[in-house]
C-alpha cells in the first residue's frame, strides 16, 4: 500500500507546486535527459532496479524530474510502470549466454575463462579529482581518442563472448548438488499481492526491487552476527542478456518461434554459503549451498547483499530478524516505506486532539485528587 498526499486547499496546494519548480529553475540551468544518461549510469541503474522497470530513457526523465531525489524517482517509475499493459511475459534466460562486460570470483584466483575486471570503482583511490571542476568537451574528446588508440593495439580475442559458471566447475568435481530444472510458473507480485510463507521466485522478486540501502544494510546485519550467513563470492558477473518472447497470439513450442525484443544489463551473484549438514552415518559434515543475487544494471553491493538475504529467507530462524521473511520483505520496499514514514506529514488533527483530550482529563483528575 502506497501512500500519497490528500488535497485540499487547492490555492495553496498550486502556490506549492509552483515553489517545487521554482526551487529546479532558480539556478537558470538546465540537466539534459542525454546528460544524466551518459553521466549518471550508476543512479539509473538504481532507479530501474528498485522500480523494476528497464528503460534507461525514463529512469533518467525521473531523476530529472525528482531533482535527483532516489525516492521520488523511483515512486515516478513505479507510477508510470503500473499505467502499461503487460501484453506477454518474455522467456526464461539462461545467464550463461549473458554477453559478460566484467566477470570476478572471490573464491578462485584462477576460473575457466579467467577473471575479467571490465569497470568498477573497486581499484580506484577514493579521493576527489577536483579536475573535474573545469572538465571541457575537448578534454574527454581527446581523452576518448587516446583509449580507442590504445585498444587497437591491443591484440583481443573478441570471439570470447560467453563464459562458464565458476559453480559448474565445482559441480563437475561433486563438490556441488546437481539440481533438477524445476519449471514451476514464478509468482508475479506485481499482479498478486505478497502472501506468507513467501515462494523463492516472489522473495527473489521483492528483493531485487527492494531499496538498495535497505537491503545491503540487512545482508550487513546478517554478516556482522544478526543472521548465519557469511558467504564468499564465488561469482560477479555484468553483462548484457537477450530477451525474447513468444507471439502473443501463437503457441510457440521452439526456439525458432521466439522473437528477440532487446537486451538487459543485469548484474548476476553467486556466493558459496558453508553450511552443516548430516551425512549417512548421522555425523555432521561441512558443506555448501548457493545464495543468488540479480539486479537490473551494474550494482554489485545490492545483488551480492540479496545472495545473502537470499540464503537467510531459504533457513527461517526465530532468533535472527534477516531471517525472518515477512521482516525482511514488508521493510525493503523504497515507495512502501518512504510512503509510510512521509504519510506522518498529512493532517492527524483529530487523533492528535484526541490524545490531547486524554492527557487533559488525566491531568485534571490528578490536580482534584492532589487539592
Amino acid at each position: 500500500m502506497g501512500y500519497v498526499p490528500v488535497k485540499g486547499g487547492t490555492e495553496a496546494i498550486e502556490a506549492s507546486i509552483k515553489r517545487v519548480k521554482y526551487e529546479r529553475l532558480k539556478g537558470e540551468a538546465i540537466i539534459e535527459i542525454e546528460t544524466i544518461l551518459s553521466t549518471m549510469r550508476a543512479l539509473v541503474d538504481q532507479v530501474m532496479s528498485e522500480s523494476s522497470l528497464y528503460s534507461p530513457h525514463l529512469a533518467a526523465l525521473a531523476i530529472k524530474q525528482a531533482e535527483g531525489s532516489m525516492e521520488e524517482a523511483v515512486f515516478l517509475m513505479r507510477a508510470h510502470r503500473s499505467t502499461l499493459p503487460r501484453l506477454y511475459y518474455s522467456e526464461p534466460v539462461e545467464t550463461e549466454n549473458m554477453f559478460v562486460q566484467r566477470r570476478i570470483s572471490a573464491s578462485f584466483k584462477d576460473i575457466p575463462g579467467g577473471q575479467l575486471l571490465g569497470a568498477t570503482y573497486d581499484y580506484t583511490h577514493r579521493l576527489l579529482d577536483f579536475d573535474l571542476i573545469d572538465e571541457k568537451k575537448a578534454d574527454y574528446t581527446h581523452w576518448l581518442q587516446r583509449y580507442f588508440k590504445e585498444l587497437q593495439e591491443v591484440d583481443v580475442q573478441e570471439n570470447i563472448q560467453h563464459f562458464p559458471k565458476v559453480v559448474e566447475y565445482l559441480r563437475n568435481e561433486g563438490l556441488f548438488a546437481q539440481y533438477e530444472i524445476d519449471n514451476t510458473q514464478p509468482e508475479d507480485i506485481t499482479k498478486q499481492s505478497l502472501e506468507f510463507p513467501a515462494s523463492r521466485s516472489a522473495r527473489l522478486q521483492v528483493l531485487t526491487r527492494g531499496q538498495t540501502g535497505a537491503v545491503t544494510s540487512l545482508a550487513y546485519a546478517s554478516l556482522r552476527g544478526y543472521g548465519e550467513v557469511h558467504p564468499t563470492v564465488g561469482e560477479v558477473r555484468v553483462g548484457s542478456l537477450p530477451i525474447y518472447v513468444k507471439h502473443p497470439n501463437e503457441a510457440a513450442s521452439s526456439e525458432e518461434e521466439e522473437f528477440y525484443i532487446g537486451d538487459i544489463q543485469v548484474t548476476e551473484v553467486e556466493s558459496f554459503v558453508p553450511v552443516n549438514v548430516k551425512n549417512d552415518k548421522n555425523e555432521e559434515e561441512l558443506d555448501f549451498e548457493i545464495g543468488y543475487g540479480i539486479c537490473y544494471g551494474q550494482n554489485e553491493t545490492k545483488a551480492i547483499a540479496i545472495s545473502i538475504l537470499d540464503q537467510c529467507l531459504e533457513h527461517a530462524h526465530a532468533e535472527y530478524p534477516t531471517h525472518d521473511e515477512e521482516f525482511v520483505l514488508l521493510h525493503i520496499d523504497s515507495v512502501e516505506s518512504s510512503g509510510f514514514i512521509s504519510h506522518l506529514k498529512l493532517p492527524h488533527y483529530v487523533t492528535f486532539q484526541s490524545k490531547l483530550d486524554s492527557i487533559r482529563q488525566v491531568k485534571k483528575g490528578a490536580q482534584v485528587i492532589e487539592s
